[in-house]
């Protein structure tokens, strides 16, 4: 109702000016955080394409890699909470330096890996360098834009994974193309040290880059300061008179819809890792093995994935409504994952089925962020979004060993069937919790 009266008070004049304040905060930030999410994810999730070259090594295997892929979200598990409470408190600016910074360096060193446990506990340090990353920029993107464009700018925020499968799956084969035979250093070190880089470069430009509130912000003026705070507080107020704010670390974990957010939040997690680690293997058993071509026909679902959820995030924003849009599309990526396992098909037919599961999956990752800050705030919103996105990213390490055990007892097929259930479960779980 606040919100309402609030609208309603507002003349033209004013409307336009609230929009260009926030437009202009949306284009200095969320470059900066979308380029760094491109990083990120692409130090995370490049061990499936490394997994193609490392497959000559002695002491690899499909169980190593399964271990491997997950246990880096162990790491994540139990250090992300602490992380983003950190951030919550130091600030933006200081917080995903370290974290870029450290995470490139690991990322880096496991080009050095020899022997499993080597491999291992390498992935484990990247799952606690970069803990507290993802988090920390949902939580920091609500500390300039109001509800109404959250989804949306969420979902900007996390086209960046479908850029990464876009430029990274081919930057990826053309890497391991371009330095297979190499003398010294093999094919899949060479893919390790040199998509580390980018990461250590710009998290050392990220201090004078990133501002940490409005308040902070020196290419802001007072009077545009004022048009976001006002706006926040706004909102703030609405929700205590819901009674729907919560601000202590000890209220994110009393509350139902926390725990129920972070079960959901694992079943789209399964999908995503099922698609981001197992996707190059997908390629290479039903359409070629060619490296270079696998890194391109890679990037096919995940521009699909970027098109489809910006604007399914941006529909959502206009009418409001989230419930029917996340369940709804989560069912549709679970027709997208049957259909991609499903027995003597086409290599056409298992893109365009891949395709959907890409759109469908990303599209509920973005607007399911939308929930969380709408009943969450201050430290309680810190701890609660790092504690959905820690449990739910168990799911990453669920998701490659459920693949590998599929693989060997059946196929990658029974895996995605599998994981499309996860992701409709997910969808009925969504029209429980916001059914009030």
């Amino acid at each position: 109702m606040r919100r309402l009266r609030y609208l309603v008070g507002m003349n033209t004049a004013a409307q336009l000016q609230e929009k260009a304040v926030f437009n202009k905060v949306a284009w200095r930030i969320m470059p900066v955080v979308f380029i760094a999410y491109i990083f990120a994810y692409l130090d995370r999730v490049n061990i499936g394409f490394a997994k193609l070259a490392m497959k000559e090594e002695l002491w690899f295997s499909d169980a190593v890699f399964a271990m491997g892929s997950g246990i880096f979200f162990i790491g994540y598990f139990f250090f992300e909470v602490p992380g983003n409470i950190l951030m919550h408190k130091l600030g933006a600016r200081l917080w995903i330096t370290r974290i870029m910074v450290s995470w490139a360096i690991i990322s880096g060193l496991c080009a050095l890996a020899d022997n499993a446990m080597h491999f291992y506990i390498l992935r484990f340090l990247l799952g606690v360098a970069e803990a507290g990353f993802f988090p920390s920029i949902i939580l920091y993107l609500t500390y300039w834009f109001p509800k109404e464009r959250k989804a949306h700018m969420f979902a900007v925020f996390m086209t960046a994974v479908n850029f990464a499968g876009i430029l990274g799956s081919p930057l990826s084969g053309w890497i391991l193309e371009f330095t297979h035979g190499h003398p010294t250093i093999k094919a899949w070190q060479w893919l390790f040290v040199i998509e580390a880089l980018p990461s250590l470069v710009l998290g050392m430009c990220i201090p004078w880059l990133l501002s940490n509130r409005p308040q902070e912000a020196r290419w802001l003026s007072e009077e545009e300061k004022k048009v976001i705070l006002d706006r926040l507080d706004m909102e703030e107020q609405e929700k205590q008179e819901q009674g729907a704010g919560r601000h202590r670390i000890q209220d994110a974990f009393r509350s139902v819809h926390v725990w129920v957010f972070a079960l959901i939040y694992f079943c789209l997690a399964i999908a995503l890792y099922g698609i981001s680690f197992w996707l190059p293997q997908i390629i290479s058993n039903s359409i070629t093995t060619d490296t270079l071509k696998i890194g391109f026909y890679a990037a096919i679902p995940w521009t699909c994935a970027a098109i489809g959820m910006l604007l399914f995030a941006r529909h959502s924003d206009k009418t409001g409504e989230r419930r029917w849009h996340l369940a709804l599309i989560c069912f549709f990526g679970m027709i997208g994952f049957v259909g991609s396992g499903l027995h003597n098909t086409t290599p056409a037919f298992v893109m365009v089925m891949i395709s959907i599961a890409a759109i469908g999956m990303m599209s509920a990752i973005s607007t399911f962020w939308s929930l969380p800050p709408m009943i969450l705030s201050g430290t309680a919103a810190a701890a609660g979004i790092a504690f959905i996105n820690s449990v739910g990213n168990l799911g990453g390490f669920i998701s490659p060993e459920m693949f590998a055990w599929f693989n060997e007892h059946y196929d990658l097929g029974a895996g995605l069937i599998a994981v499309g259930c996860f992701l409709g479960f997910g969808g009925l779980l969504i029209l429980w919790i916001t059914k009030k």
